[in-house]
């Protein structure tokens, strides 16, 4: 039985850093270093969570190429299980170009590859049916699955009795909700970045943003907040939190919010509270961002419990910015 099944995007990422400035047509920078790495909102969520010590297995759709090859093995020595991946002999693997400036912030260059044909029926429902969270991620990032597919998806979770969370991306095509209403319904945890969930809401408070949510179908909001940290509303248990980021100094940002979801749901697993939940994704993203990679840094549900707890007690001394 796996703890989570990750659905959604899987991108192979080429991170040069630091990039300084983009070079004239025709001309060339140099950068320190350029390397190739998982990522996309699923692979990372669900490498993170097996890094965390809990079982994934990653549903989504990879190209019989390089990046494709690539991507399988590195989730697999990882410890994903890959049964859920479907392979596209005639589509090209997802794949961007990360450029990460001296500060840590990336601009990309991306090609949706087979993320782009990915749809419901490419989903095995036996993987399904042996996960206890289902989680969706890289929402307005699949053409194919977003909006019906995906209403469909979650429906037939909920039948099945499972939990389900979403999380999504910045939708450059401005459909926003029309896209994300028919999946509402069917959403346990909510888990959107503030910049997406303003576009979403047209709201701009964090708490109001979250009771637009509440009113459409999930029982929990988790608003992921950057630097400002988290805030989450439940309409199960009455509970709210604002809490607090963890100073430290930012490497690379790249797949933050996936590890943040990763520690999140890997804490709902463990059976922490929804506070404690908060406070352990908030330090999965601070490993995040702390190495370049959007699953590098993260470390063990022990280790990362080890630096809450040496934080707290000013033993780890915060990076002011």
């Amino acid at each position: 039985m796996n703890d989570i099944a990750c659905v959604g995007i899987l991108v192979a990422d080429c991170i040069a850093k630091p990039v300084k400035v983009i070079p004239d047509k025709g001309k060339l920078e140099l950068v320190d270093s350029i390397g190739l790495y998982s990522g996309g909102c699923a692979a990372s969520a669900s490498i993170n969570i097996t890094k965390i010590g809990k079982k994934a297995v990653i549903i989504g759709k990879i190209g019989n190429d390089g990046f494709g090859m690539f991507m399988k093995s590195s989730l697999e020595s990882h410890g994903v299980d890959t049964r859920g991946l479907k392979i596209d002999a005639k589509g090209e693997t997802s794949a961007s170009l990360v450029m990460v400036n001296p500060d840590g912030e990336r601009t990309f260059l991306h090609s949706v590859g087979t993320n782009g044909t990915f749809n419901e029926k490419d989903i095995d429902y036996d993987i399904v049916k042996s996960s206890n969270i289902i989680f969706v991620a890289g929402t307005m990032l699949m053409p194919t699955f977003d909006g019906k597919d995906c209403a469909l998806f979650l429906s037939k979770c909920k039948a099945l009795g499972k939990t389900t969370a979403l999380d999504t991306a910045w939708d450059s095509l401005g459909r926003w909700m029309k896209l994300l209403a028919p999946c509402m319904p069917y959403i346990d945890y909510f888990l959107p970045s503030y910049e997406e969930a303003v576009q979403l809401s047209g709201k701009t408070k964090p708490e109001d943003i979250a009771d637009v949510f509440l009113g459409m179908g999930p029982h929990t909001v988790v608003i992921k907040m950057g630097e400002d940290g988290c805030f989450i509303k439940s309409r199960l248990s009455g509970e709210k939190h604002f809490i607090d980021s963890f100073r430290v100094n930012a490497v690379d940002t790249t797949g933050a919010g996936d590890a943040f979801c990763a520690g999140f749901l890997s804490a709902l697993v463990s059976g922490k509270s929804l506070y404690d939940a908060g406070r352990f994704a908030n330090a999965t993203g601070a490993h995040c961002v702390m190495a370049k990679g959007a699953s590098t840094g993260i470390k063990s549900e022990k280790e990362m419990e080890e630096f809450i707890t040496d934080y707290d007690m000013g033993r780890i001394e915060p990076h002011i910015r």
